[in-house]
């Protein structure tokens, strides 16, 4: 059965109160917020209650200290009587130049290990090369990452999710993850509700390792991998705050020694 999950909005109220749930969300006192902000807790107060209207750089300040989403800070903005702060360009935008090259970067940097660049719906923007020469050891198409979305090719079958030794752990943990994300995202809540559910949690083990990890069955035995992500820090736009790359770093020196193989035969000029 699927889930049809609305997403989570803010009401249409004052920005005051807006900003007060915001603060309880993220389990913060006023006074607790002062601190972090350098403001004193009656301006903050004062603030959540109506007495006060916050200036564009105050509010500034005390969203970013609330870590609060940036569609949720432009609603507050608008609230507040404000014009939307946080814009959303287009990866492709001069403007990000800097955060191309820094993708390539960490992409480049990562071989002979998999990485590849997620957007807010789970879609592959992205990858390294050493990701094709994964997908081409599985016999997966070369241009199998192009519109490529992760989160279906997890959970749908016929995707890479059969090939993975622990699918049922992976797909829980990726509809977890999506199910939070999918609260306050509602295109990804729409893509959601239209994939199979997993059948249930993973089992558990006895001797579990201290994170979960991907097995993929290969040609060349089981390889295995850490996940691990990189974001932006400290964004002001939504497309920047949205993005994440993961990294499938190889947990034994088996698999190190597949993908280094992999990866050099890809890149190898052909005669």
């Amino acid at each position: 059965m699927n889930a049809h999950l609305p997403p989570r909005t803010l009401p249409v109220t004052s920005a005051g109160l807006q900003l007060r749930m915001l603060r309880r969300q993220a389990g913060l006192s006023q006074l607790d917020l002062a601190l972090i902000t350098g403001m004193s807790q009656r301006h903050i107060s004062c603030i959540e209650t109506g007495r006060a209207r916050p200036s564009p750089a105050t509010l500034h300040a005390l969203l970013m200290a609330l870590q609060a989403p940036l569609e949720q800070c432009n609603n507050l903005f608008l609230a507040a009587g404000y014009a939307p702060r946080y814009g959303s360009l287009p990866l492709t935008s001069p403007s990000l130049e800097a955060i191309r090259g820094a993708i390539g970067h960490v992409l480049q940097a990562n071989n002979p290990a998999p990485a590849i660049v997620l957007g807010s719906q789970w879609q592959v923007m992205a990858a390294n090369a050493s990701t094709a020469a994964l997908f081409a050891l599985l016999g997966l198409p070369a241009n199998a990452t192009d519109e490529l979305n992760l989160l279906v090719t997890l959970l749908q079958p016929g995707g890479l999710g059969d090939h993975l030794l622990n699918a049922d752990e992976i797909r829980s943990v990726a509809w977890q993850r999506a199910s939070r994300e999918a609260l306050e995202n509602p295109e990804l809540a729409t893509l959601l509700a239209g994939l199979p559910m997993p059948s249930g949690p993973a089992s558990l083990v006895n001797d579990a390792p201290p994170l979960v990890m991907t097995h993929i069955d290969s040609p060349d035995g089981q390889l295995s991998f850490l996940s691990t992500f990189t974001t932006f820090g400290m964004p002001l736009d939504i497309t920047v705050a949205s993005l994440r790359i993961e990294h499938l770093i190889p947990a034994d020196p088996h698999t190190w020694q597949v993908m280094t193989q992999a990866y050099e035969n890809s890149i190898r000029p052909s005669t």
